[in-house]
């Protein structure tokens, strides 16, 4: 059986097997304690990445079950299948503008659906004259520089978030990315204070039916090991879910 074939037949067992959990609950109902698993598709592709610790860090998370999977495999799953995750969370570096057809019907669907979604580190410099993917993450004008390995001071900049309540401000190290911050429409959660970062550091908003958590941080297992760090993508994935 060749890929093409075991892609298509595997979508399809899916679509006739409910092997995924139920979505998480309606707005009507958001935010109360759920028992199930989460499952969370986290799409790469484009950027190269450390995969034991990466996998690692998603195995960290009790109550997530994280797939994590290239786009093309994301896009080749029919959307029914797709729909039925919690969150996508992106850690992809795809430079097209815009993206291949198959890519863009995909990309285009999020936010039809309450499922969430996570931009992670690279993610953000994505498509980046595509104007679906900078309304996605929030920022018009995505231009960009990056900087390795530089130790920055993240400062709590919303104490009543879900996300970042009752958090303290805490030192690591990642890689920056100079460019524009988050405008109208977001939170801003986490913020710095460096010559070689953009301010605003992780944000919230709302893309059409979706929740929004994005990130600049998240380069490498310097900063995954970083346990504010990795307290703070969890109760993203959790918060984008409409999970207590």
């Amino acid at each position: 059986m060749n890929r093409r074939t075991f892609v298509k037949h595997s979508a399809l067992a899916a679509l006739v097997a409910p092997a995924m959990a139920p979505r998480a609950a309606s707005s009507a109902e958001a935010d109360k304690p759920v028992t199930a698993p989460l499952r969370v598709a986290v799409v790469t592709g484009g950027h190269l990445f450390d995969v034991p610790n990466f996998h690692k860090l998603f195995r960290s998370f009790p109550g997530i079950e994280a797939d994590i999977q290239y786009m093309d495999d994301f896009v080749a799953t029919p959307a029914p299948v797709r729909d039925q995750y919690d969150v996508v969370l992106f850690y992809h570096m795809l430079m097209h503008n815009p993206p291949p057809p198959p890519v863009q019907a995909a990309l285009e669907h999020l936010g039809a659906t309450e499922q969430g979604i996570v931009a992670m580190h690279h993610a953000l410099l994505a498509y980046p004259q595509w104007s679906v993917w900078s309304e996605v993450v929030g920022i018009a004008d995505r231009k960009f520089g990056f900087h390795y390995n530089q130790t920055v001071q993240v400062r709590v900049a919303n104490v009543q978030h879900p996300i970042t309540r009752g958090l303290k401000n805490w030192e690591m190290i990642d890689e920056t990315y100079t460019m524009a911050d988050a405008g109208e429409g977001s939170e801003i959660l986490l913020t710095v204070d460096h010559p070689k970062s953009m301010k605003t550091i992780a944000w919230a908003r709302q893309f059409k039916k979706s929740r929004v958590f994005c990130t600049e941080s998240g380069h490498d297992n310097q900063t995954w090991a970083n346990p504010n760090y990795r307290e703070v993508l969890r109760r993203g994935i959790q918060w984008c879910a409409r999970r207590s």
